[in-house]
């Protein structure tokens, strides 16, 4: 008997500590975040540096960092217009002088680059904390973004060579951002007197509470002659999201036309579809898919290619994956992999046997 109720006291116990663990607010569904859960995703650094974390980081470091993890898509310089848009150019001591970047005016100037248009230095700083590398987000530690953005600020002489920024002058290095007198903060979209914003809404619409017009129903078709102009959608859309291309290699079912219902023509029942090489769901996760596509050239070449260049080459292929570099298929480097040597493995097998999709 004692036994049963100390199952019972258990019991009861644990069924409080779920309880306690849910959602005050929303009973059933979930629970409050801990301050640890809510540290880890509240990251972002505002115009005001609240969220700033303490560190620092020199032009020279920054300049070390930038050679190894940023250059391949930026250059050197970060003038480079063959992966992304320039981030360095256009801006002028006198930009940095009056906060108003000149070149934004003229109509007949070749592009915009990053420094010529963002005001904030704390959008830099937040971005590249939280974004790059592109092949390892999040992976810089705060004093290595302090430096890399030091050495980036330093290429528009918004520093000198020598500077190291921290999270103590960086309020000195904003009052010297080429642009930070381009954007306006007088509107409502910067609600209260933090960021000087106005109480006036941008609109002054009033709901429609009766005779609404019944919901309209819109449909649409895409030409047959259109429909794989530009290869199959489905095969061109990240392995995760919401949004999952139609397969544009068959026929579209055309039960739905624009404004007219028809019938669904009778179809045969689909085969069992073949299950998906496990190595496609490795080029995902690894972001393989990010610069590489199947079948055409994205950033570098497509894996078809690559198969038939180097056909039964596994050994090769490995070492390729895991060293990079550049200049066989272009002045583009594809940066070192640091996947597990496992998951190279698979790659570079799927790659020497043809890239069988």
């Amino acid at each position: 008997m004692s036994k049963f109720r100390n199952v019972v006291l258990i019991a009861a116990l644990l069924v409080a500590g779920v309880a306690h663990a849910q959602s005050t607010a929303y009973p059933g569904v979930g629970r409050p975040a801990t301050p640890k859960e809510v540290a880890a995703w509240d990251i972002d650094v505002r115009p005001d540096f609240k969220g700033l974390p303490t560190g620092a980081g020199s032009v020279e470091k920054g300049q070390d960092i930038w050679e190894a993890k940023c250059a391949q898509c930026h250059g050197v310089f970060g003038e480079s217009n063959e992966v992304f848009s320039p981030l360095v150019g256009g801006t002028t001591k006198d930009d940095i002088k009056t906060g108003h970047v000149a070149n934004l005016t003229r109509s007949d100037f070749p592009g915009r680059t990053t420094l010529m248009k963002v005001a904030t230095v704390s959008t830099l700083w937040d971005y590249i904390n939280r974004a790059m590398p592109w092949t390892a987000p999040k992976s810089l530690k705060p004093d290595e973004v302090y430096a890399v953005t030091a050495y980036l600020l330093s290429l528009a002489d918004v520093v000198p060579d020598n500077f190291v920024l921290s999270d103590k002058n960086i309020t000195y290095v904003q009052q010297r951002m080429p642009n930070r007198n381009g954007m306006s903060t007088q509107h409502s979209l910067w609600p209260g007197k933090e960021f000087k914003g106005t109480s006036k809404p941008d609109t002054a619409n009033v709901a429609c509470m009766k005779d609404c017009v019944p919901e309209a129903k819109v449909a649409s078709m895409l030409p047959d002659y259109a429909r794989n102009a530009h290869g199959n959608l489905a095969d061109q859309n990240r392995l995760v999201g919401q949004q999952h291309g139609a397969d544009t290699a068959n026929p579209e079912n055309k039960s739905t036309l624009v404004g007219v219902s028809v019938p669904a023509p009778a179809t045969a029942a689909k085969p069992t579809p073949k299950p998906a090489d496990p190595t496609l769901t490795l080029l995902g996760k690894h972001n393989c898919t990010a610069c590489h596509a199947q079948d055409r050239k994205v950033v570098g070449p497509s894996f078809n290619d690559i198969a038939k260049k180097y056909a039964g080459k596994t050994d090769y292929l490995r070492a390729k994956i895991k060293s990079g570099g550049s200049g066989v298929w272009g002045p583009i480097p594809m940066p070192p992999q640091t996947a597990p040597d496992g998951d190279i493995q698979t790659i570079a097998n799927w790659l020497a046997a043809g890239a069988a999709k």
